[in-house]
């Protein structure tokens, strides 16, 4: 279809508290990260996303009903209304960029989440369509699409089906790094969307038969840690190689690149993480000082999705498996140990619905992730999934707010003894 018009990157003029909060946390940690993916199965066909098929969306978009910002009922308690574990509870949730446009390009397919500071804006990258773009919207309890930046290759042309963009972080600098599931790659951005450098990706991560990965099932998870010195790159899928002589593949990779004294971002090793039966990596987001979180997602066609959001208290404890031929012959305790921080398919639904179906209404693909700690709550922090919808009308672009708890390396020694 002709090219669209696209509305330049702007600067959001009116903040809120929630927003301004968040921002000097960011400016406090050097960066805020939480990147964010894919169908919670939906790879099948739905992955191949035609340009009539994003017509459609367009068209669509107009005529659709957007809901309202949706909260606790008043005089209820968390506790009582929207509690999905002892320590965590649903804020909201908010339908408000579904099946909607800017500029005539449909918004959908919104496979990671991150604050972006110097536009006090949240950003999110569009994964596998005809125009690779990051997209801009204000504060996930009422987006509003605000801009758009198309990805461009070094030569600045824009890249299109030939990138998968699955997770999005800002740097301390400024630039966007943003993984791609289609070789796989990860790759940096300027704020103008050009393609400035790419960090290494080992041979074996690669797509079969070049590799031993999985066809979309490589670099999902992406994220900074605040200090802006860490970044790690998870796999969704298990590679070939890590397959244990029987039964199921859980075992997982995670890249850890380490900041040089240039800035620039050396890969340093490779940890493990083991995913409950049946489920993928779908997001990795990094808070305090060592923390991970990591979003484990399940789909079965005809019955929906389950989601759930474990934590790693302290990624420098499991062993480097650079050199590990075959992760399943690794010790589970020298893997990842994790934490579950929510199981959001043990919410109550809060008066959602959705289009299809769906074990809990108030679930769907949900690939993105974005944490803030609560000032003067040690350990409380908000949480913020965004859905991807595959852009299909039988999922919805949801952005889901929750209040949890943050597991702590101090505590994991704790329980160790």
């Amino acid at each position: 279809m002709p090219s669209p018009r696209l509305r330049p990157v702007v600067t959001i003029g009116s903040i809120d508290e929630d927003v301004k909060a968040n921002d000097e946390d960011v400016k406090a940690n050097m960066e805020e990260t939480m990147p964010t993916r894919r169908t919670a199965h939906r790879h099948m066909p739905t992955r191949g996303r035609s340009a009539a098929a994003l017509a459609a969306l367009v068209l669509a978009a107009s005529a659709a009903v957007v809901p309202a910002y949706a909260t606790e009922t008043p005089g209820t308690s968390p506790s009582a209304a929207r509690a999905c574990a002892p320590d965590a509870h649903v804020t909201g949730y908010s339908d408000a960029l579904d099946k909607r446009t800017l500029d005539g390009v449909g918004i959908g397919g919104l496979s990671a989440l991150a604050y972006d500071s110097r536009n006090r804006a949240w950003a999110s990258v569009m994964d596998h369509s005809p125009s690779a773009r990051l997209w801009f919207f204000t504060r996930p309890e009422d987006p509003r699409a605000t801009g758009t930046l198309v990805l461009r290759q070094p030569d600045g042309t824009p890249y299109g089906n030939n990138f998968d963009g699955e997770g999005l972080t800002v740097l301390p600098g400024g630039d966007y790094l943003v993984s791609s599931e289609t070789e796989p790659s990860i790759r940096i951005f300027g704020r103008d969307g050009v393609e400035r450098d790419r960090l290494e990706v080992p041979d074996r991560f690669r797509v079969a038969p070049d590799g031993e990965a999985s066809f979309n099932a490589t670099l999902e998870g992406l994220t900074v840690s605040p200090d802006g010195r860490s970044v790690y790159a998870a796999m969704e899928g298990a590679l070939s190689g890590d397959a244990p002589a029987s039964g199921e593949a859980r075992d997982r990779r995670i890249l850890v690149y380490r900041a040089d004294r240039h800035g620039k971002y050396r890969l340093d090793r490779q940890i493990g993480y083991q995913v409950d039966a049946g489920n993928r990596v779908a997001e990795v987001t990094a808070y305090g000082r060592t923390g991970l979180l990591v979003l484990e997602s399940w789909w079965q066609e005809g019955v929906g999705n389950k989601i759930k959001v474990y934590g790693v208290p302290d990624i420098r404890r499991p062993v480097d498996v650079s050199r590990t031929a075959n992760l399943s012959t690794v010790p589970a305790g020298e893997l990842a140990t994790k934490k579950l921080v929510v199981d959001v398919t043990s919410c109550p639904t809060g008066g959602a619905t959705n289009p299809g179906p769906q074990i809990n209404p108030l679930l769907d693909n949900y690939e993105g992730m974005a944490v803030t700690p609560l000032p003067g709550r040690h350990g409380a922090a908000t949480l913020r999934l965004i859905s991807d919808d595959n852009l299909t009308s039988t999922q919805v672009t949801r952005l889901l707010t929750l209040t949890v708890h943050l597991p702590t390396a101090a505590k994991q020694v704790i329980a160790a003894h």
